[in-house]
């Protein structure tokens, strides 16, 4: 129950007015709804002659006694001047009444209850999706992306159906069973003390069950992720799998899985399942208890209480079981959501490494030179980028090549802050990049990569991607200097043809010159080239090459090379190995000092 209280106060103070009126509804349903059952009593006796009438008009207060006392007036009077099939009637209309607002303030207590439950759902999709957007790259390399889903898309529904679903309950329950107690306090307080001593027991029992579903509740959240993680990879990877005939292999790895889900749900749903009855039980032995009590003080006459009132007792206690029931069920699902939402709160709370500095300065453009001054860098322990020092003057072209894992990536990674310095500091113009705002940073900077990032979009908002006000002209000529313009066109929608998941219906020369026209129409002063053409046919890599040729032009860029053969005109060459720049200079001077750039050459001219 802390954690539920400790959930709405995190998500409910937007909507602490609609809470405030539900309540009030709430309110006022159970008290129409007591009345009705209260009033009843003494009239029907009146009516049928076991209590004699009252003719004399009482003074009417704020009280139970006061309103009763003047209902069985108005009866007596009714009777008195119509007869008892007309006051019979009276009590009908008057019952209708009563249950009349009753429903319609159970129906207005609801109506607010959909716009909290709906938009706390809402709000924590959304906190998700913008904390997933601001982590740093690190936190994905970490984790599988199945189980990110999982929690973005199960667990928030789960959150939904099990912890929304049952906030009316918590809520209007509670209500009712207050105002019956109240009533029942009212009837006979011994007859409720006795009936309060019962209730912790049951408490105690549906507490303890409930806490174990919790428990599995999480395990089920958990492997459902790992579930999602092997579907998206087998999905991602399945032209290998049947190119290496492993489908055998990949659905024994499923089936693992999905039967450990399988057995986890059980457990869960068997526990779930065990709520009603167990309430239904509960209370079922409760109101035997309270029969035998209560007949036992009427037999013996140690109460107030005659046969009729006692009755009508029951009928309030009854009102208690039931909400007392639903309350229970209630719990059980809230323990299962909290379950989720500690999922969710994993995302939540996991800090988000890249901060802005509070006096974080802007930058609209850049002017002299990069800085590279002592730079390390290592993931964990791991260290990746060993004191590192490069300049890099505005308009001039640096390649960075060496063996996959040296460090390259990592390396102009630091430049869009993907990632933060763990020694020294990267400069543009003279400020360290930690005090500009990020936003302002990475809008200088063009990144294209090796494999192309494209969405399951129209041409036009791919290509507009990085610029919200982009007009259709503008659009046109970035595709044109990126030789994408004519197998665009080609298309049967032209630039409104949309281009399936991650652009799977183009070839990769056509994709990366999509994410080149992208690159073309940010118009950055800064570019970054991570390998752009190390995955196309010639003929591909030609025509890509021309558009980044294009692309460069009055333009500092960083270029991440394996096929030295594109890079020979660059301004500086950085041969790095092991985290190190161990060799700098333009193609003819690392030629000529004969170390690992020559090597490197000899291999791929070979």
């Amino acid at each position: 129950m802390r954690d539920f209280i400790q959930l709405l106060r995190r998500f409910i103070p937007p909507y602490k007015w609609k809470l405030g009126w539900n309540i009030l509804f709430n309110f006022s349903s159970a008290i129409f709804g007591a009345f009705s059952f209260l009033l009843m009593i003494p009239s029907l006796k009146i009516l049928f002659g076991t209590q004699e009438m009252l003719l004399a008009k009482p003074d009417l207060k704020f009280s139970i006694s006061s309103i009763s006392d003047y209902s069985n007036y108005l009866i007596s009077e009714v009777i008195s001047a119509y007869g008892n099939e007309k006051a019979l009637v009276f009590v009908g209309i008057f019952i209708i009444i009563t249950v009349f607002f009753k429903v319609a303030f159970y129906y207005l207590a609801n109506f607010m209850i959909v716009v909290i439950r709906n938009g706390v759902v809402r709000d924590i999709r959304s906190q998700i999706y913008r904390k997933v957007l601001k982590l740093q790259l690190g936190f994905f390399s970490d984790e599988r992306k199945g189980d990110i889903m999982a929690r973005m898309t199960g667990d928030v529904t789960e959150v939904e159906n099990s912890i929304m679903n049952s906030l009316e309950m918590m809520i209007k329950n509670p209500i009712l069973i207050i105002v019956s107690v109240a009533v029942m306090f009212y009837m006979s307080w011994s007859l409720t003390l006795f009936v309060f001593v019962m209730f912790p027991i049951a408490g105690f029992i549906i507490g303890k069950i409930g806490k174990s579903l919790k428990k599995e509740s999480r395990k089920g959240q958990h492997k459902m992720g790992e579930i999602l993680s092997i579907i998206e990879e087998d999905l991602s990877g399945l032209r290998i799998i049947k190119a290496f005939n492993a489908e055998k292999r990949a659905t024994k790895r499923f089936e693992k899985e999905n039967e450990s889900y399988f057995q986890i749900m059980n457990q869960l749903m068997w526990r779930r399942f065990l709520a009603h009855p167990m309430s239904e039980f509960l209370g079922t032995a409760i109101i035997i208890v309270v029969l035998w009590y209560g007949g036992q003080l009427i037999l013996n006459e140690k109460s107030t209480l005659d046969a009729a009132s006692f009755i009508g007792y029951l009928v309030f206690f009854y009102n208690i079981i039931n909400p007392a029931k639903a309350f229970s069920t209630a719990l059980y699902s809230v323990e299962k959501g909290l379950a989720s939402m500690e999922r969710i709160d994993k995302i939540l709370n996991t800090p988000q490494g890249i901060q802005e500095k509070k006096e974080a300065v802007n930058i609209h453009d850049f002017h002299s030179r990069i800085r590279y001054e002592n730079v390390s860098f290592g993931y964990n322990s791991t260290l990746v980028l060993n004191n590192i020092n490069l300049e890099i003057e505005k308009g001039k072209t640096v390649a960075i090549v060496g063996r996959s894992g040296s460090g390259k990536t990592t390396l102009v990674d630091l430049l869009p802050r993907f990632y933060d310095i763990t020694e020294g500091r990267v400069t543009i113009d003279g400020t360290d990049l930690r005090h500009l705002k990020i936003k302002n940073l990475r809008n200088l900077i063009g990144y294209v990569n090796q494999e192309p990032i494209l969405f399951n979009d129209s041409f036009f908002n791919n290509i507009a991607f990085g610029k919200e006000d982009a007009t259709e002209q503008e659009v046109i000529h970035a595709a044109k200097i990126a030789n994408a313009h004519e197998f665009i066109i080609d298309t049967e929608h032209g630039y409104q043809t949309t281009i399936g998941d991650r652009g799977d219906k183009l070839s990769g020369g056509q994709r990366q010159r999509l994410s080149i026209a992208r690159a073309v129409l940010k118009n950055p002063p800064i570019l970054i080239l991570d390998e752009a053409t190390s995955s196309l046919d010639t003929e591909s890599e030609r025509l890509v090459q021309d558009a980044l040729i294009k692309l460069m032009e009055n333009r500092t860029s960083l270029i991440i090379a394996h096929r030295l053969s594109t890079i020979k005109n660059a301004d500086i060459i950085c041969v790095m190995h092991k985290g190190k720049i161990v060799e700098k200079g333009n193609h003819e001077e690392l030629m000529a000092i004969d170390g690992r750039y020559k090597k490197l050459h000899k291999m791929q001219m070979f």
